[in-house]
């Protein structure tokens, strides 16, 4: 199985090729156009990525994602979300990078067993960084206003969050 998949992308990549010769397309042509379509999505996306990572950098430097949290708590207690779990809450729509920090620390201080873990596990293997994918794909493509992608996305998370704690807590 091993010899398999190390031989999938050049096969694949060796019949693109080929068909295309075959059908008198100039490949390599099309293979720079791509990549430099390609390159100028990425320039074009650098500056919103760029003030996510200042904005998530900020939060948890300036005890902002503190303050937060425990403005939270009520409604964490109210949805059997643990308090240690919290922050993570946080974090995942904002900053994959940040959520998995967040995540690591939950495991590490009670374990992947316990409660606390489990919820974390749920969380993330079940929300999506929201902020960060409305910036790359709708900012890849030019849309400016949102409209209703980020509350309904929220909603989804928040959704999640609950039943990430009700499971948790069945299970």
């Amino acid at each position: 199985m091993e010899k398999i998949t190390s031989y999938i992308l050049p096969a694949i990549t060796a019949a693109i090729i080929i068909f295309g010769l075959f059908k008198g397309i100039k490949v390599f042509d099309c293979f720079v156009a791509g990549a430099s379509k390609g390159l100028k999505s990425a320039v074009k996306l650098l500056p919103p990525l760029m003030g996510l990572v200042l904005g998530v950098t900020m939060l948890r430097q300036s005890g902002a994602l503190e303050v937060i949290t425990k403005m939270l708590m009520p409604v964490a207690k109210f949805t059997g979300i643990p308090a240690d779990v919290l922050p993570l809450t946080v974090l995942s729509p904002i900053s994959g990078s940040g959520s998995l920090t967040m995540f690591e620390q939950i495991l590490k201080n009670f374990g992947p067993d316990s409660l606390e873990g489990r919820i974390a596990s749920i969380i993330m293997g079940s929300t999506e960084t929201t902020f960060y994918a409305v910036t790359v794909y709708y900012g890849s493509v030019g849309i400016k206003k949102s409209g209703c992608t980020v509350p309904a996305a929220l909603l989804a998370d928040m959704t999640s969050f609950v039943v990430s704690a009700m499971t948790a807590a069945i299970f």
